[in-house]
């Protein structure tokens, strides 16, 4: 952990856009709940996650703009993940549908991006499933994940333009791509349309 890790600006850990309120109202929450059930003061859990006590109150409260990979921290060190503290529980059925009433807006941009997540594998973050919208000219900056982590991608309309380590791919509609996101990268539309996208998160351990 260095200096800089206690000094971040709440306002600003997203990059291009912020997580949505009503998410980080909703993960703060149990983030509080599950830190209080499991004894542990606000600077022990911040300690645990490389974050200052400030950051981590402002979280809790719903009142900071966190990137998803300290959310996702803060989750580990309490021993779950975010997507655990959204799900409101499984049915225990083999198989499992949700409409578009209960898929979470995480991101969302100045400009009218979005990104909603759909699914996550129960029990564990292993896989996640997102659907992405990026109006043109719009950004999203990922911090890097835990080494090994991968996301992979299918483009319904437009055309993604995807970043990391100075290499700059553009996937077309109907085409599928692979990224190493354990290394910061970056989400584009350079064209004049929206690109809209699925794309799955493989976090590692």
């Amino acid at each position: 952990m260095t200096a800089g890790d206690h000094d971040e600006d709440a306002g600003a850990l997203t990059g291009e856009g912020e997580l949505a309120r009503d998410f980080l109202a909703q993960v703060g929450a149990r983030i509080r709940a599950q830190r209080t059930s499991s004894s542990l003061t606000v600077q022990q859990l911040a300690d645990r996650a490389g974050i200052s006590r400030r950051l981590l109150t402002q979280i809790e409260l719903g009142q900071a703009n966190p990137s998803l990979v300290t959310v996702t921290r803060i989750a580990r060190r309490l021993g779950t993940e975010f997507t655990e503290l959204l799900d409101a529980g499984t049915s225990g059925s083999p198989i499992e549908v949700h409409d578009t009433g209960v898929h979470v807006l995480v991101w969302s941009s100045a400009a009218g991006s979005t990104a909603h997540l759909l699914e996550a594998a129960a029990g564990s973050r292993s896989a996640d499933l997102w659907r992405w919208r990026l109006v043109p000219g719009d950004t999203y900056r990922g911090r890097a994940d835990p080494a090994r982590s991968q996301e992979l991608f299918y483009v319904l309309t437009g055309a993604l333009t995807l970043t990391a380590d100075e290499q700059r791919v553009v996937v077309p509609a109907g085409a599928s791509s692979r990224l190493r996101s354990d290394r910061p990268y970056t989400y584009g539309n350079d064209g004049d349309v929206p690109v809209e996208f699925l794309r799955t998160v493989a976090l590692a351990p």
